[in-house]
């Protein structure tokens, strides 16, 4: 009963024009306001986080710093006008009470960062239909107030597997870590882990990924403790990592040894060890997402006007990137990424295209040579070509061409390149 009333309290306020994208009526999500338009300062965000909103490195932190520069550039005021919930588990109960109290702080928009938010949100959008719903790395969406967004990482994750085996190359080790939250239960993490290494591959095809997995997207405890294993243990030289924080990169650093992060550049956090990062500039999409959510004059226009239910943004958008390379990467490294970028900006090659790159270095200098290549995968000794995998599995899409309908985001891609090794 108590959601009701919020509800329809909530309704009433839009109506009077206290939110751009309300409804007018009996809160159904179909009515429109004539022309009625918040201004920039009346406007709220609301956000859930499953971190810390004061981290100072990793997901939330881009995704943090994402919204409030959005904002700013908006000519907003997050100190006034950002609503956060944070250190939210993925929890269908906790989620749902975080939106309500978003809800009823008056919040037009609300954006859940982590992939097991997917499903609460999802019921909460159609519970409050006055309400703009924006989930990101899930897949889950409806066509009127609920999108989802995401970009592709894999392409950053392919430039930082450059810059490791390029370090591997000049360290003459060729055993190199990756702490992965998961590997091939989700397409998110299996083809950051594929873009990685066939980037490490490109450079050095003598080198081995080893794995592991920690079951969870964050742990900062394990994140520390597996990216240890895998430097003893397996004696690796570089460390990467598809995981929350920092941790990987701090025990790279202890053992004397180097690392690529993620979400955001971690070389203050371990200025000896740290070369690069996969980045994400999330404000490119919070940016897009709040001026169309402003734009609106119901909720219900809100994927019609994104453009339909998912953004995916790459290289080309600005949405990911790697972080400034730092002094502790091999000669050449900046020549070979700069070099793939404009590959892959081109249009005439991309990640997972079926084109394999061979990467060499002389002099600082890059030379690539594209070669077509079937794809080998690492659970079986014979040779798979894109076409063989898609064949087996329709829900399998390699990125580039007329495939690019991102299943290496959204779908099942579960299947690990040759070379990776599952620790």
């Amino acid at each position: 009963m108590k959601k009701k009333i919020l509800a329809l309290v909530l309704a009433l306020a839009m109506v009077l024009g206290l939110a751009a994208c309300g409804s007018s009526g009996s809160g159904s999500g179909s009515g429109s306001q004539s022309g009625s338009q918040t201004s920039n300062s009346d406007f709220k965000v609301g956000a859930i986080y499953i971190n810390k909103k004061s981290d100072t490195a990793g997901y939330t932190y881009a995704h943090h710093t994402g919204i409030t520069k959005a904002m700013k550039e908006l000519g907003m005021d997050p100190e006034k006008q950002l609503v956060i919930v944070d250190q939210v588990p993925e929890d269908d109960t906790q989620v749902g009470a975080a939106v309500d109290t978003l809800v009823g702080e008056g919040c037009s928009i609300i954006f859940g960062i982590s992939f097991g938010y997917l499903n609460e949100m999802e019921v909460k959008a159609q519970e409050y239909p006055d309400v703009i719903f924006s989930h990101a790395t899930g897949f889950k969406s409806n066509d009127t107030n609920y999108n989802n967004y995401f970009g592709r990482i894999y392409q950053a994750r392919y430039l930082a597997g450059i810059a490791a085996g390029l370090k591997s190359l000049e360290t003459g080790n060729n055993n190199i870590g990756y702490v992965s939250a998961y590997d091939t239960e989700y397409a998110e993490t299996c083809s950051g882990i594929n873009g990685f290494t066939l980037g490490v591959q490109a450079v050095n095809p003598n080198a081995t990924v080893y794995v592991k997995e920690l079951g969870t997207w964050t742990d900062e405890v394990n994140e520390y403790a597996f990216a240890e294993e895998l430097i003893k243990s397996y004696g690796c030289g570089v460390i990467a990592q598809h995981c929350d924080s920092a941790q990987p990169q701090l025990a790279a650093e202890k053992a004397g040894q180097f690392g690529c992060g993620y979400n955001s550049d971690m070389t203050a956090d371990a200025p000896a060890a740290h070369l690069t990062a996969p980045v994400w500039n999330w404000d490119v999409y919070y940016k897009l997402a709040i001026q169309t959510a402003m734009e609106c004059e119901s909720a219900d226009q809100f994927v019609e006007k994104m453009g339909g239910p998912a953004y995916y943004g790459g290289l080309n958008e600005g949405m990911v990137d790697v972080s400034p390379l730092s002094e502790n990467c091999a000669a050449g490294t900046q020549d070979a990424i700069d070099q793939v970028k404009a590959l892959i900006a081109s249009g005439e090659w991309d990640v997972f295209s079926g084109v394999k790159l061979n990467i060499t270095v002389a002099d600082g200098k890059a030379t690539i040579e594209k070669v077509d290549a079937p794809l080998v995968t690492s659970d079986r000794d014979e040779v798979k070509d894109d076409q063989v995998v898609v064949a087996a599995n329709t829900e399998i899409v390699p990125a580039g061409g007329p495939s690019v309908k991102d299943s290496v985001i959204t779908g099942s891609m579960n299947y690990l390149v040759k070379g990776v090794v599952v620790a």
